[in-house]
Order: structure tokens, then C-alpha cells, then sequence
């Protein structure tokens, strides 16, 4: 195994800085966490859809999940219930306020990656997908 270059720990230190930050940010921007974003993208495109079915969607914790559902049930953005046929399955759905929001996040969400990509062209964008996608292939891998 070859030893680390100094360029490889900045690499590293660079893409632990950016997991931790981007998700505040993109918080403030959207008003809304990314993992609350990508639960109400599946609701959105589900009539209704089973907790458990939702979790394993996002690859989350079981626990994770509950925890978000719970806070967007609080603020009237879904409703929970239990599956009339079979009372162990929780049953998943968007408000018409969570469906009225979600195209506001999805503007704010657009506008954060416009903001984040600001000063890339093209084809540096393109180059950063297919890096991205490459390591995202070396972590699957390891």
C-alpha cells in the first residue's frame, strides 16, 4: 500500500469539511435539512408509502427516520397511520401544506446549487460529477 501524499490528507480533511458544512448551510438556505428534503421528494412522488418502505428509500436509520417524520408530522407537513390491514405498518402521506412547501424547497434547493457551483463552467462540472462518482464507487468498494 503506497503512503498517503500531503495532497491525498488535504483531499480528505476538504471532503470532511464540506460533508459537515453543507448540510447547516443548505439548512439556511432551504429552510429545510437535506434528509427532511429527500423524505418529502419520495412523499411527493408517493401517494402513500409505509415507513419502513421510506427508510430503506434514503438508506437511513430506522430510528433517523422516525425522528424526522415525527418533527415534519409536528409542523403539519405529513400524517402517520397505521395500515388498516395490518396495524405493525405505519403509513406514510404529505399534507397539501407539506405539497404546497415542498415546491418552495425545491426552488431554494435549486438556488443553493447554483450558489454552491458558482464560478464552475460546464465541463469543470462535469469533471467534478464523474470525480465525485468515482470516489462515491471507491467508498461502495471498500
Amino acid at each position: 500500500m503506497r503512503q498517503a501524499l500531503p495532497v491525498d490528507h488535504q483531499i480528505f480533511e476538504l471532503l470532511q469539511a464540506l460533508h459537515k458544512g453543507i448540510g447547516p448551510k443548505f439548512e439556511r438556505c432551504a429552510g429545510v435539512t437535506p434528509t427532511r428534503f429527500r423524505l418529502l421528494q419520495e412523499l411527493y412522488q408517493a401517494a402513500e408509502i409505509s415507513q419502513i418502505s421510506l427508510q430503506k428509500l434514503l438508506a437511513i436509520d430506522p430510528a433517523a427516520v422516525t425522528r424526522h417524520l415525527k418533527g415534519l408530522e409536528e409542523s403539519g407537513m405529513i400524517t402517520r397511520r397505521k395500515h388498516p390491514d395490518d396495524n405493525r405498518v405505519t403509513l406514510v402521506s404529505l399534507t397539501p401544506q407539506g405539497r404546497e412547501h415542498i415546491n418552495d424547497y425545491r426552488e431554494n434547493k435549486i438556488q443553493f446549487i447554483s450558489d454552491i457551483l458558482n464560478g464552475f463552467d460546464e465541463q469543470e462540472r462535469l469533471v467534478l460529477a464523474d470525480m465525485l462518482n468515482r470516489l462515491q464507487h471507491n467508498i461502495n468498494g471498500m
